[in-house]
């Protein structure tokens, strides 16, 4: 009969993210509204919060996927602007938006910190390789829940205008299944051969 094996997170980590997870959460619900929460970056908060606790390397690896590359651009957005005064991409238009409180603001540079966290994650867990098929299984069941139950004007995970910007290219609809196939082309197979290669497979990490 086997035994289990030591932690791979540590406790203090667990309980540290969980503790910042409900603090975070109650301040967006407050100001934000449910609908925020249906955002993929913020679905990730929650979702790595399980992986952590459950030492889940398909949780782990499934975010790493899903959202590494878009908190990227979003980090390149946000700093580009604080040093030129203008945005490179667009997305982080919020964080500059003097009728936020500063404080409000502020809860949103966890995207900066979550790239870190999820790498960290991925190399202590192990990288499955299975990540990007449940990540894209969760996408094509989010993108169409969001575009049917959110208004358009907040445009969640950008079901309606790309980075904030109107486009005229495809009906709403059309849009949409476009939005559905790109996520998965171009954000999460180039991270996943980018994870493949770079961190240790999950089955050896479990092995250990």
């Amino acid at each position: 009969m086997s035994t289990p094996g030591p932690a791979r997170i540590p406790l203090w980590v667990k309980l540290a993210y969980t503790a910042w997870i409900v603090v975070w959460a109650a301040v967006y619900w407050t100001h934000n509204g449910l609908d925020n929460f249906l955002w993929l970056c913020d679905l990730t908060n929650f979702a790595i919060a399980l992986a952590i606790w459950l030492e889940s390397p398909l949780l782990a690896s499934a975010q790493a996927v899903g959202v590494l590359l878009v908190q990227v651009v979003w980090a390149v957005d946000y700093l580009g602007c604080l040093v030129s005064g203008r945005h490179l991409v667009g997305g982080t238009e919020y964080m500059f938006d003097p009728v936020q409180p500063l404080w409000l603001r502020l809860f949103s540079l966890f995207h900066l910190a979550v790239p870190p966290l999820l790498l960290w994650l991925v190399w202590r867990l192990g990288y499955d390789r299975r990540g990007w098929l449940l990540e894209t299984a969760l996408t094509w069941l989010l993108l169409p829940a969001t575009y049917l139950l959110v208004a358009p004007e907040t445009n969640v995970n950008w079901v309606w205008k790309p980075f904030g910007k109107e486009q005229h290219l495809l009906p709403p609809l059309g849009y949409l299944a476009a939005l559905m196939l790109l996520y998965p082309l171009l954000l999460y197979i180039p991270t996943h051969l980018a994870l493949r290669r770079w961190a240790p497979p999950a089955s050896w990490r479990l092995r250990r």
